[in-house]
């Protein structure tokens, strides 16, 4: 069988699933009213929550205990600047964050206990948040309106950080405005205002924030794991505080409106662009923002028989190679710690065995307490669904053949062997230049490797972004053809994808991701894996070559040239045999060495780069270089 894909990778359908369900009026009644769709007990129900947390109760109370002493740290004005002189996002966002989590858990060990221990506590940090200027970090406080990232009063910023902080402040205004009310009289109601005037006002009334994505039509524009996010947020704040019930169906409908644009970028196929890293702030949010609105509307209001959502939660179980190691593209890390809650909230809700025997294998493996996130309904979830997952048979096989037709990401493995490869364009949700790229596991390690992102800076999101060399092709598993790499564009894209699964290839002309001076008529790039060998195969011809070729592979470990035309890879005692045509090219092998702690914490001080140069220039050739493990 051989599926020939000729759609655009960067395809648009306008599903509307959404709206297609409902519109403003049913809405009015549909709506659960004040709160009643909650599945929590109410603060008071101290038999409850002792049912509701079980044996982790005595754990959020233990995690909140740290904080009873906690000094509220000042978030100043150079902080925020330090965003606009160096690109500097984290030296402002620490801070925050740490007081963010201070709060979470002094919330959770509030709702555990319930005996008004943590609550002084808790009204300290919750008031110092009401008086920031935006609760917005200074890399999203540059999209108010005055620009830069130092934050002018009501100038306010929907974004990640903002709305989450707003859904967690409505959520502890649910269960304890009748206690902060008792101490601090009135709070509660400065609380309301505060979210009111920052997000649910602003949410209404404004368009201007490109995530909402109400002016995306067709193949222009641009979607992704922010518009899941921010709008998952939102309606909880709606759900929570508004009980007008024309109100709450306006705000409910127009969410609808723009989450439906997620869904109409999202490919059928259910690959997360953006990796694994992102998938639960991706299609996890979009999980989240489905569960609200069901549970909202009593169930009358749900996607989860609809099979792009289904498809979109078991990339995430296809995704993932074994031992913390995942699938990794653009800006996505190859080790992740996956939230195994999560995946089996979203494998209970669209009837996926793959799913909930993959959080039940998570969790066996990789076992570690709830985590009391900034992120309250995922924590509250995770409680609940912590139990739940005992039920499920551990289960992770590899699949031999996966493929995502309009993404065009292909998988495929055998025992011993995991192959990633993808086509794709190059204006792709955090994009990377890496059209024809792939990635090697051997016995669940990555070998053959993508390097990732290092830490975000002002840099990463900017004109400047493809001057940075993880993004750049020749720092991927991808030739440099006529001195040239790929170029970023949406028109710079891969061409005549082909996947078979029968011969177990997958096969792309990657000749359009580079720019016309490059000259390339063609250059077939074969991915073929056989029983114990990945076979890379380029078919190419060149209009007028001045430079000779090169190929490019990123190791995880070291390599040495035993003898002309064989490299050996050793990748923690992986060992790898790279084989080539020494008439054909000259090896070279060179350190890259990895400074940035967000690639360190994957791979270490160094990683190997590996350049095959051909002898001389080339108008047309057919390479072909084998990778064989060795026992």
């Amino acid at each position: 069988m051989l599926l020939l894909i000729t759609l655009s990778a960067e395809a648009y359908q306008e599903r509307n699933l959404l709206q297609k369900q409902t519109n403003v009026q049913p809405l009015t009644e549909w709506l659960v009213p004040n709160q009643k769709w909650i599945p929590y007990p109410d603060y008071n129900n101290r038999e409850g929550w002792a049912s509701f947390l079980g044996d982790n109760a005595a754990y959020c109370i233990e995690q909140g205990e740290k904080y009873l002493s906690y000094q509220w740290q000042l978030v100043k004005a150079t902080d925020y600047l330090e965003y606009t002189r160096t690109g500097n996002r984290n030296q402002m966002a620490d801070i925050y964050n740490a007081n963010i989590y201070a709060i979470t858990s002094l919330f959770m060990a509030e709702l555990a206990e319930g005996k008004g221990r943590f609550v002084d506590g808790l009204l300290n940090g919750v008031f110092q948040i009401c008086e920031m200027t935006s609760w917005a970090i200074s890399a999203h406080v540059v999209s108010q309106r005055a620009g830069g990232s130092f934050p002018v009063k009501n100038d306010h910023v929907l974004a990640l950080v903002s709305t989450d902080v707003a859904a967690t402040l409505s959520w502890i205004h649910y269960f304890l405005h009748e206690e902060f009310d008792k101490v601090a009289p009135h709070f509660s109601e400065r609380l309301r205002e505060e979210i009111r005037e920052r997000i649910l006002i602003p949410y209404m009334k404004e368009d201007r924030f490109w995530w909402m994505a109400f002016d995306v039509d067709g193949d222009k524009g641009f979607v992704n794991n922010w518009n899941t996010w921010c709008n998952s947020n939102i309606l909880q704040c709606f759900l929570l505080l508004e009980n007008d019930r024309e109100k709450l169906a306006k705000a409910v409908y127009r969410s609808m409106v723009s989450v439906d644009k997620y869904i109409n970028y999202t490919k059928s196929d259910g690959a997360c662009e953006e990796g694994p890293s992102y998938w639960g702030h991706s299609a996890g949010k979009l999980f989240d923002y489905l569960h609200l609105i069901y549970n909202a509307t009593n169930g009358k209001i749900s996607l989860f028989s609809n099979p792009i959502i289904k498809n979109m939660g078991e990339y995430i179980s296809r995704s993932y190679v074994g031992n913390g190691w995942v699938v990794n593209f653009a800006d996505a890390s190859a080790r992740e710690q996956l939230d195994y809650h999560l995946i089996a909230r979203y494998g209970d809700k669209v009837d996926s065995k793959e799913l909930k025997e993959f959080s039940a294998y998570l969790k066996k493996q990789h076992y570690r307490p709830v985590t009391i996130e900034r992120d309250m309904l995922r924590t509250l979830e995770s409680f609940r669904y912590d139990r739940e997952i005992d039920s499920y048979p551990p289960a992770h096989p590899h699949i031999p053949y996966t493929y995502y037709p309009e993404t065009q990401f292909c998988y495929l493995a055998n025992k011993t062997l995991f192959l990633a490869a993808k086509a794709g364009y190059n204006d792709e949700s955090h994009n990377h230049n890496d059209v024809g790229t792939f990635n090697l596991y051997v016995n669940n390690q990555p070998v053959i490797v993508d390097i990732g992102v290092e830490t975000y800076t002002g840099k990463t999101f900017s004109k400047d972004r493809y001057t940075i060399w993880t993004m750049q092709s020749d720092y991927h598993n991808l030739p440099q053809i006529n001195g040239q790499q790929q170029e970023y564009g949406r028109a710079y894209k891969a061409r005549q994808v082909e996947a078979n699964p029968d011969k177990k290839t997958f096969s792309m002309d990657i000749a359009g991701a580079y720019p016309p001076k490059a000259g390339i008529e063609k250059w077939q790039r074969t991915y073929r894996l056989a029983a114990n060998t990945l076979h890379i195969e380029d078919d190419f011809q060149l209009d007028n070559p001045s430079v000779p070729n090169r190929q490019h592979f990123i190791v995880w470990g070291d390599a040495k040239i035993i003898q002309p035309g064989t490299i050996r890879i050793n990748s923690n005692n992986e060992i790898v045999e790279l084989t080539y045509n020494p008439l054909q090219l000259n090896a070279t092998i060179e350190t890259l060495e990895v400074k940035d702690p967000r690639l360190t914490r994957v791979w270490g001080n160094e990683l190997t780069r590996i350049i095959l140069e051909a002898s001389d220039t080339q108008a047309q050739a057919y390479i072909k270089q084998p990778l064989n493990p060795l026992e």
